[in-house]
């Protein structure tokens, strides 16, 4: 049959979810809560006010990769005139089958959907794996990310 790609609906959110918590916990995330009721109601609400997408990878009836595209808007900049970005998440292919430009592929759709929402720009905080792809892709690095946690 091979592999589709489709939107995320609604009614995949609880193995989307699952699947993100397996990301986060590849990637060495601390789990000091239940992060599912809160995952479920910030991607409810986005998908619903279309400020998040995400396309999903299928083999038969089971979700092998997802990606995801949060939009947001900021004042504008020299690099980025419409302040509008693309917070890129959610890239996470079954390891069963990686390597075989799945990732790629979900990469794709959602850089075009925020091309067509009307980003300047994308951006990631990249995992240790993603960064081939994304470089290959055409992400450059760019050293000033920090974070304020509360």
């Amino acid at each position: 049959m091979g592999i589709i790609y489709r939107r995320l609906e609604e009614a995949d959110l609880d193995t989307f979810i699952s699947m993100r918590i397996v990301q986060l916990r590849e990637e060495g995330a601390t789990e000091d809560i239940d992060l599912v009721p809160h995952l479920k109601d910030y991607y409810k609400r986005h998908m619903a006010d279309g400020t998040f997408v995400s396309w999903l990878a299928a083999d038969g009836d089971k979700i092998i990769g997802t990606s995801g595209m949060s939009f947001v808007e900021k004042p504008p900049y020299f690099s980025c005139p419409t302040g509008r970005i693309g917070l890129l998440s959610s890239m996470f292919t079954d390891p069963s089958y990686r390597r075989m430009g799945i990732a790629k592929e979900l990469l794709h759709r959602v850089v075009e959907e925020a091309r067509a929402y009307g980003c300047g720009a994308v951006q990631i905080t990249a995992s240790d794996m993603g960064v081939k792809l994304y470089t290959a892709y055409g992400f450059k690095h760019n050293g000033n990310f920090m974070q304020y946690t509360f």
